[in-house]
């Protein structure tokens, strides 16, 4: 018993280091303590701690998360979305992290986007031109209907 209690204490000593060091989500935390050897129910008592100890914080993960993938990656909402959602947080936490992006610049961002693709597009007619840029876009995350309302503005 005392060692698996030392064990427990060491890895939330652990996990409490790493969640000083960079931002963690409580499903990541809970996969590394389970891994680590514990138990779910002991996982989950560790991160009910390191959540009172603000160590972690899922909405702060969540609005980090969605201005780090959107700033540095260029990716859209449906691409954030989707990863966080993967990651097992609420969707209620996920739409309220989403609506923190300034649409201007959301906008901004995608037509900067598929105007960059729209240069290094080799293809001979429009109409295939605009297919790739569209595919482009969408796997970058940007939503179809937004793609189709500024392509016009993209290609010639």
């Amino acid at each position: 018993m005392e060692t698996e209690e030392k064990t427990a204490q060491e890895i939330y000593a652990k996990m409490a280091a790493l969640c000083s060091r960079s931002e963690q989500c409580s499903t990541n935390i809970h996969k590394k303590i389970t891994v680590a050897g514990l138990s779910s129910d002991e996982a989950d008592e560790i991160i009910e701690k390191l959540k009172a100890e603000k160590f972690i914080d899922d909405e702060r993960y969540i609005r980090s998360y969605v201005s780090d993938k959107f700033k540095f990656n260029k990716w859209g909402k449906v691409k954030i979305r989707h990863y966080l959602k993967m990651k097992g947080l609420p969707g209620e936490l996920i739409q309220n992290g989403m609506n923190e992006i300034d649409m201007e610049k959301y906008k901004e961002t995608l037509i900067k986007t598929m105007k960059e693709k729209a240069r290094k597009v080799k293809k001979k007619t429009k109409f295939e031109k605009m297919g790739q840029i569209i595919r482009f876009a969408q796997n970058r995350g940007f939503e179809p209907e937004m793609i189709h309302r500024y392509l016009n503005e993209v290609v010639e």
